[in-house]
């Protein structure tokens, strides 16, 4: 499996489904996945966001991930097993292009500055640094169309690289 992680508004989504167009692998959302399945426990008000029941989503996604194949987007990583991921990217972007995305987005307030935070202070590469072998976690800068298309081209590398080592 493929990890692909980054705060909101990186570029994730768009990666992640151009790859799995690209390599015929399954891309899987978490977050969209725990809306379809309502895998919530409870609500954050002071985020105004539901919060996400990790070990159901866990079980959600057991047997996908055993099958092999799949590309996982999320903006966190500290609750999936580590045998899942061979492969984990944490996109990151400069703070003004963030700005304006999530603002876009209608980010406000404490949760706009708190994922600026987050991408200030690396908050996600750390949490993957620890969470994953380092060797498997590559950072890649996502600005601009430009990025988004090396990339891809990257990532392909790896993910070709990596059969070849495994088959």
């Amino acid at each position: 499996g493929v990890l692909s992680l980054g705060t909101p508004g990186v570029g994730k989504t768009t990666l992640g489904k151009e790859l799995a167009s690209r390599t015929g692998m399954t891309y899987i959302n978490v977050g969209d996945m725990a809306k379809e399945g309502e895998l919530y426990e409870g609500f954050d008000e002071e985020y105004d966001c539901p919060i996400l029941d990790e070990d159901r989503v866990i079980d959600e996604l057991e047997d996908k991930m055993s099958e092999g194949g799949v590309i996982v987007d999320y903006h966190g990583c500290d609750f999936f097993p580590e045998r899942w991921f061979h492969i984990v990217f944490v996109l990151r972007t400069e703070n003004s292009f963030l700005y304006d995305r999530l603002e876009s987005r209608g980010y406000k307030g404490k949760k706009l500055q708190d994922n600026l935070q987050c991408e200030i202070f690396q908050t996600l590469y750390e949490e993957a640094m620890l969470s994953y072998r380092e060797e498997i976690v590559h950072q890649l800068p996502s600005n601009t169309p430009e990025d988004l298309e090396r990339n891809l081209d990257q990532i392909m590398q790896w993910i070709e690289q990596w059969m070849k080592d495994n088959n």
